[in-house]
């Protein structure tokens, strides 16, 4: 589900998640109550990831999904940190579509995730490059080699 918030109450929302997250002790529950939504989040090193759901959601499930995203951007990015978010959050909000739909899980094989996100980058390099021009794509362990295209027509 979602909801259409105006920019501002979007920021008050933010800030005020945030500072509850941020006030938490690191050997507190990772689940907290805002309103009428659970709050689910989890830190990784210097990265704090937060999701919100439903009181009638499931939060581990959550928690889980949230676990299989950073997952998947250490597998992109190689140890995904900070500056790797800031500075290529297209890719972040790719992988992110790629996991979910609507808020539901829409893919659960990682191998599935990382060949679309290879797929994407490659026909993003096709665009970029003039026809007959030899080029490599990025692979990912356990990608077949024929999904790779290798020359541009």
């Amino acid at each position: 589900m979602t909801i259409n918030l105006a920019p501002k109450d979007k920021a008050k929302i933010v800030k005020d998640v945030s500072q509850l997250v941020l006030a938490r002790r690191t050997r507190m529950c990772n689940f907290l109550e805002y309103k009428d939504t659970k709050v689910v989040y989890r830190r990784y090193a210097s990265l704090f990831f937060i999701a919100g759901c439903d009181a009638t959601d499931n939060e581990l499930i959550t928690l889980e999904i949230v676990h299989r995203y950073v997952e998947q951007m250490d597998k992109y990015y190689g140890n995904v940190c900070e500056l790797d978010i800031i500075f290529n959050f297209q890719k972040a909000y790719f992988i992110l579509d790629e996991l979910l739909l609507a808020g539901e899980m829409q893919e659960s094989s990682k191998k599935n995730v990382l060949r679309c996100i290879g797929q994407q980058d490659s026909l993003e390099d096709m665009e970029s490059l003039r026809p007959g021009t030899i080029w490599l794509t990025r692979t990912f362990p356990g990608q077949a080699e024929d999904d790779i295209v290798t020359k541009i027509m």
